[in-house]
C-alpha cells in the first residue's frame, strides 16, 4: 500500500474519531455524575441529526442556515434531554442502576417514535457544509474538506471540557460528585440541579455530534441503538467517567478500523482472510482486550462491589402450600391450553413465544439475580443454541430430537469459554465484556455465509412429523420450559444457591470461608448459558428459520427488560417479566404503528410504580401483609 493511501487512512480515522468522541464525551460526562448507563445516549444523537436537517431545510443551506441550525437542534435536544432527567430519570436515583437502564431504553422507544411521527420513515438527507464541499489534495489524493475540520473538533471539545471542569465552580462540583455525590450532597450543594445541567450538557454533546454528521449520513431511525454500542466500547474502553480516556479509546478503536480497511487480506491456515470483515466488530476485540488485560478500561478507577439498600432482598424460603396448589393449578391451565390449538391457532403460537421467552428470562435471570452478574449479551448463547440445532438438522442431517438435545452443548461451550473472561470482571466492565462477546458471535455468524447463511440465515427447520401439529410443539415447550426453570429453582434452593447469593452479596467474606468465587460463578454461568441454549433450539424449530437477528443487541436488550420488569429479586420474576413483555409486544404491536412509545410508556410506569419490578412488587407486598396478619 502506498504511503499516500496510509495517510490518507490515518485522517479519516482522525475524523471518525473525533466524531465519535463528541458522542462518547457526554455519555462519560453523564456516568462519571449521576451513575447512569443512559442506552437514550444514541437517541440524543438522532434526534440531533433530524432536527439539524429540518432546521437548514426552513433556513437555507447557507452558512448561517447550517451552522445556526447546527447550534440549535444541539440546543433544543439538550433542552428536551433536562427535561426528561427532570420528570423521568430524577424519580429513579435511589434504585438500582439495571432499573434506570431499563427506563433509558424505555425513553429509546418512546424517542424513536416521536421521531416517526414527525419526520416519517424514510431516511432524511441534509445538506453539504457550506465552502466545505469539496476537496484538498493531501500526497496527490483528495481528502473531503469537511473531514478536515472533523478532526479538529475532539480536540476543541477535549480543551473546552478540561477548562470547564478544571477552571470553573461548577466543574469543581461535577469533579466532587464524580468522586463521592452522597458528601457533595451533604456539604449542601443542590444535586437536583447540578445533575440536570450535568445531563443537559452531556444531551448537547451527543445532539452536536449528530447534527455535525449531517453530511456523512442521512437521519434514519436505526441510528439509536446503531451507534449506542460503539459509543459504550469507546466509553469503557476508556474508563467509565473518564473525558480524557474516551478521547484516548476513540483514536484508538478508529485507527484500528482504518488499519482494517487498509491492511487487504491476510493469510489464514493457507487461505485469504479479508480484514475488512473485521470493522463490524473491531471495536468489541479491542474491548474484550483491554477488559482482560485492564479490568476497569484504560484510565478507569476499579468499581467499588457495593449493593444499595434498594438491592437487599429477603432469604429465600420454600412456597407456602396455597401457593405451590395454584402453581400445580397453572401448570395444569397451560396443558390444558393445547386444546385450543383447533379453535385459536393463534393464541397456541403467541403461547409458545412466551413459555420459550419465559425460559430466556429465566435463564438470564438465575446469571443477573442470585448470581450477581449483568450481562448485556446472553443473545450469543441463545443465538448459539438456535445455530447449533439448525446446523445439526440441516449440515448434519440429524433428526430433530437429536438436534434439539445437542444445541444446547454449543451454548454451553461458548459460556465456558467466554465465562472465563468473564466472571474476572464486575459492574458495568462485565456487563460490556459480555457485550463484546456476543457482538463477536454475531459477526462470525453474520459473516460466515458458507456455515450460517449469513445475513439470509437458515430455513426449513422444522419438527418431527409427530410434533408438526401445534398443540403438541406447544406440549414440548411447556414441558422443555418447566424442565428448565425448574432446574433453575432447585438450584437457587441447593447449596450452590445459597453459596452464589453469599458470594453476590459479600465476595470477600464469600472467599475468607473458603468458597472459590470465581470458579463458582464460572459454573452458573455456562448453566444460565445452556438453558438459554435450551430456549434458542426450541426458537428454530418453533419459527422454522432462523437469522442473525436471534444473536443480536436487541435479544439480549429483550431479555434484560424481561428480567427487570418482572422483578431481579424474585423468582418468579423473569416469568411475570416475559410473559408480559412478549404479550405487550404483541397486543399493542398489532394495535399501532406506534407500537414503541407505548410499550416505552407502559415500561415507565411500571419502573416508577414497582421499582422492584412487577413480581418484585407483589412479593413484597404479599410479605407485608402476612406480617401484619
Amino acid at each position: 500500500m502506498s504511503l499516500s493511501s496510509i495517510v490518507l487512512q490515518v485522517l479519516t480515522g482522525l475524523a471518525s474519531a473525533s466524531a465519535l468522541f463528541l458522542v462518547a464525551s457526554g455519555l462519560s460526562l453523564i456516568f462519571g455524575v449521576t451513575r447512569i448507563v443512559n442506552f437514550a445516549h444514541g437517541s440524543f444523537y438522532m434526534l440531533g441529526l433530524y432536527g439539524a436537517v429540518a432546521l437548514t431545510s426552513a433556513w437555507g443551506a447557507g452558512p448561517l442556515g447550517f451552522w445556526g441550525g447546527v447550534l440549535l437542534a444541539a440546543l433544543v435536544v439538550a433542552a428536551i434531554g433536562a427535561l426528561l432527567e427532570m420528570l423521568v430519570l430524577r424519580r429513579l436515583y435511589s434504585a438500582p442502576e439495571l432499573y434506570q437502564l431499563l427506563a433509558t431504553f424505555a425513553l429509546v422507544l418512546v424517542i424513536r417514535d416521536v421521531a416517526l411521527g414527525a419526520w416519517g420513515p424514510e431516511d432524511l438527507l441534509g445538506p453539504k457544509a457550506p465552502g466545505l464541499k469539496g476537496a484538498i489534495d493531501i500526497l496527490g489524493k483528495p481528502f473531503p474538506s469537511y473531514d478536515v475540520l472533523s478532526i479538529f473538533i475532539g480536540p476543541i471539545v477535549l480543551t473546552a471540557l478540561w477548562l470547564l471542569l478544571k477552571r470553573t465552580r461548577w466543574g469543581l462540583l461535577v469533579r466532587a460528585a464524580t468522586q463521592d455525590r452522597e458528601m457533595v450532597g451533604a456539604l449542601g450543594v443542590n444535586q437536583r440541579w447540578l445533575f440536570t445541567s450535568v445531563f443537559a450538557l452531556g444531551t448537547f454533546l451527543a445532539a452536536l455530534g449528530g447534527a455535525l454528521q449531517m453530511p456523512h449520513e442521512p437521519a434514519n431511525l436505526n441510528l439509536d441503538l446503531a451507534l449506542i454500542g460503539e459509543v459504550f466500547v469507546v466509553v469503557v474502553v476508556g474508563g467509565m467517567g473518564s473525558i480524557g480516556g474516551a478521547f484516548v479509546a476513540a483514536i484508538l478503536i478508529a485507527m484500528v478500523k482504518a488499519f482494517c480497511i487498509a491492511a487487504g487480506t491476510i493469510d489464514v491456515f493457507g487461505a485469504p482472510f479479508p480484514l475488512s470483515k473485521l470493522t463490524l466488530v473491531a471495536e468489541f476485540l479491542v474491548m474484550a482486550v483491554v477488559l482482560v488485560w485492564r479490568p476497569s478500561g484504560l484510565f478507569g478507577k476499579p468499581q467499588a462491589a457495593v449493593r444499595a439498600a434498594a438491592e437487599i432482598e429477603a432469604p429465600l424460603r420454600p412456597l407456602p402450600r396455597r401457593w405451590r396448589q395454584a402453581g400445580i393449578a397453572a401448570l395444569v391451565a397451560l396443558a390444558l391450553a393445547a386444546l385450543l390449538a383447533d379453535t385459536t391457532p393463534y393464541a397456541i403460537v403467541l403461547m409458545i413465544d412466551i413459555l420459550i421467552a419465559v425460559l430466556f428470562a429465566a435463564s438470564l435471570h438465575f446469571l443477573m439475580g442470585p448470581s450477581g452478574m449483568h450481562s448485556f449479551g446472553h443473545a450469543a448463547y441463545f443465538g448459539l443454541g438456535a445455530y447449533g440445532a439448525a446446523l445439526c438438522f440441516k449440515a448434519l442431517g440429524l433428526p430433530m430430537e437429536a438436534s434439539l438435545l445437542l444445541a444446547p452443548l454449543l451454548a454451553a461451550a461458548g459460556a465456558f469459554v467466554f465465562g472465563w473472561f468473564c466472571v474476572r470482571l464486575s459492574g458495568v466492565y462485565l456487563a460490556m465484556l459480555t457485550l463484546a462477546f456476543a457482538q463477536i458471535v454475531w459477526s462470525v455468524v453474520f459473516q460466515w455465509d458458507a456455515v450460517t447463511g449469513g445475513s439470509n440465515g437458515l430455513v426449513g427447520i422444522w419438527p418431527s412429523p409427530w410434533l408438526a401439529p401445534k398443540w403438541a410443539y406447544y406440549l414440548l415447550v411447556l414441558a422443555c420450559t418447566v424442565a428448565g426453570c425448574g432446574l433453575l429453582v432447585r438450584m437457587l434452593h441447593a447449596p450452590i444457591g445459597l453459596a452464589l447469593r453469599g458470594s453476590r452479596d459479600s465476595p470477600l467474606r464469600a472467599a475468607a470461608v473458603g468458597i472459590a468465587v470465581p470458579r463458582l460463578q464460572w459454573i452458573a454461568f455456562v448453566v444460565a448459558g445452556t438453558v438459554a441454549g435450551l430456549a434458542g433450539a426450541l426458537f428454530a424449530f418453533a419459527k422454522g428459520t432462523i437469522s442473525p437477528e436471534t444473536l443480536g443487541v436487541g435479544k439480549s436488550v429483550d431479555g434484560l427488560v424481561m428480567v427487570l420488569l418482572g422483578g431481579i429479586h424474585a423468582v418468579s420474576g423473569p416469568w411475570v417479566g416475559a410473559a408480559l413483555f412478549t404479550w405487550l409486544q404483541d397486543t399493542v404491536a398489532r394495535q399501532t404503528d406506534y407500537w414503541r412509545a407505548l410499550l416505552g410508556i407502559a415500561m415507565l410506569a411500571l419502573v416508577l410504580v414497582f421499582p422492584l419490578g412487577v413480581a418484585g412488587g407483589l412479593k413484597r407486598l404479599f410479605i407485608r401483609e402476612a406480617v401484619q396478619s
